[in-house]
């Protein structure tokens, strides 16, 4: 880039040059020779004039007087009717500037000069020329180098950025050059970045959430495979593959959210759907797991509710929280439905030590964690929940109760708060 740079500049410079130096040279030669000329014909002039003045007042013409009285240091001859020849300095050779003049007496005067005097005047014009057109040269060679190292050093430097694009490295720059054209491949070299930047971020995401997500799913179809594996009562081996057969179907319906999730946070699918049976699916899923570590699972509050949401995506919040209470809390877990304006609120908490005062309401970011886990099932439940229209919200640290607000559609034979029962 930079070496074809420079190559046209001095390309377009010297053809420059040749076409007004040879125009420049023709035209000085033409002048040079015509100013010679008439620098002769001048001096003709005036030795004529300077022999008719003798003549007239009766004084002899001799070369010693006319070389004296007229300071030519050129060839002249002067031919006076009745005289013989008069001769002043040397004649030169072939190829001389000739110059005449005729006086009143008529007498002839012819002045000769060399023609060397036009050579050395057109040389040095020549030489003078020749000084400009290297100056010229050299002045555009400077000045391509300067401009091959201003553009060639920016497209070097945006090689660089989208090689490391390629590699991976998804850093914007922020790097301008003060060309419009580069600055704007900039542009969009940082745009690139950017949108790579988060097409990375979106597919670490998928990964993560999707490894945590699994988990619990796959978790609960493990245990009732273990039961089924431990008895041999064909009732309750038939009541624990029907079970397992719905935990694939929530498997199936968690893949099918993770891929849907991963394009767009805000493409859930909300219909209107029997709150009692999720929450009734997540309690009958996850009492087996208390049972084993020795504590309880209850529920109560308001029945026979309707919710405007994503059935999966709802069972999948409730699911994590449930969870998080086994691992990090203590004591009973009580799930508790209400309604409050046209919103219908799922409470879960229970009596173990609670949010740590630290955290409060970072514990929906990622990565975010009191107990040492990966950080991202509460930030996970807090997308599902906002991707239905609902919001997941810490409403008390100590002890801890998490609620999901879901938009609400109520039955008009039960649009009265009921009291709360045990079930």
């Amino acid at each position: 880039m930079r070496r074809r740079l420079i190559h046209s500049t001095l390309a377009v410079v010297l053809v420059v040059i040749a076409v007004f130096g040879v125009s420049l040279v023709i035209v000085e030669t033409r002048t040079i020779t015509s100013s010679a000329q008439q620098n002769v014909r001048s001096e003709a002039t005036r030795l004529a004039s300077i022999v008719d003045g003798r003549l007239i007042g009766g004084e002899p013409v001799n070369p010693d007087i006319l070389a004296e009285q007229s300071g030519t240091k050129r060839y002249a001859l002067i031919e006076i009717p009745g005289q013989p020849p008069i001769e002043i300095g040397e004649r030169p050779g072939e190829g001389a500037i000739v110059g005449r003049a005729v006086g009143e007496k008529g007498e002839t005067v012819t002045v000769e000069a060399p023609r060397s005097t036009i050579t050395g005047e057109v040389g040095r014009s020549l030489f003078i020329i020749g000084g400009v057109a290297v100056i010229a040269i050299v002045a555009a060679i400077v000045l391509a180098v300067r401009m091959g190292n201003r553009i060639a050093a920016p497209l070097t430097d945006l090689a660089e950025t989208a090689e490391r694009l390629g590699s991976g490295d998804s850093r914007p720059r922020h790097r301008r050059y003060g060309v419009p054209e580069l600055d704007r491949v900039a542009d969009v070299l940082d745009a690139s970045a950017d949108r790579v930047a988060r097409m990375l971020t979106a597919e670490r995401r998928l990964a993560a959430d999707a490894s945590h997500q699994l988990r619990t799913p796959l978790t609960a179809l493990s245990m009732r495979l273990e039961e089924i594996f431990a008895t041999d009562d064909p009732a309750t081996v038939k009541e624990e593959a029907s079970i397992a057969l719905t935990q694939v179907e929530r498997l199936t319906d968690v893949v099918q959210r993770l891929l849907t999730n991963s394009r767009d946070l805000r493409t859930g699918s909300a219909i209107l759907f029997d709150l009692d049976e999720v929450v009734q699916q997540q309690m009958a899923e996850w009492r087996s797991a208390y049972r084993s570590a020795g504590r309880a699972l209850v529920c109560s509050g308001k029945q026979d509710l309707t919710a405007i949401g994503t059935p999966g995506a709802v069972a999948q919040v409730l699911a994590a929280l449930i969870e998080n209470s086994l691992m990090h809390g203590g004591g009973t877990v009580a799930l508790r439905t209400r309604v409050t304006g046209n919103q219908v609120v799922i409470e879960v908490t229970d009596e173990g030590p609670g949010v740590p005062a630290d955290l409060g309401a970072r514990i929906f970011e990622r990565a975010i964690s009191g107990r040492n886990s990966t950080g991202i099932g509460l930030a996970v439940a807090r997308d599902l929940a906002e991707a239905d229209g609902g919001r997941l919200e810490l409403l008390q640290q100590h002890p801890p109760v998490f609620a999901l607000f879901l938009s609400r559609v109520a039955k008009k034979a039960r649009d009265r708060e009921e009291p709360p029962t045990i079930r």
